[in-house]
């Protein structure tokens, strides 16, 4: 289990790195609207991303 966890953090570090890679000027123009949300949309945005993060790991793992 801890290499799986490993593996998940080193994944999102991997993704979190293409767009300021790819992209600089664009991605920090993406996080200067996003500073501008209200706090709302971000908790939306947030709870959003963690429901569709399990159910993918969900069915992946095979619902177990």
């Amino acid at each position: 289990m801890g290499s799986d966890l490993a593996a998940a953090l080193a994944l999102l570090l991997v993704f979190e790195g293409l767009l300021p890679f790819l992209v600089p000027h664009r991605y920090r123009q993406y996080l200067l609207e996003v500073a501008r949300l209200p706090d709302g949309a971000l908790r939306l945005f947030g709870l959003i991303s963690l429901l569709l993060g399990l159910a993918l790991l969900g069915w992946v793992r095979g619902g177990a």
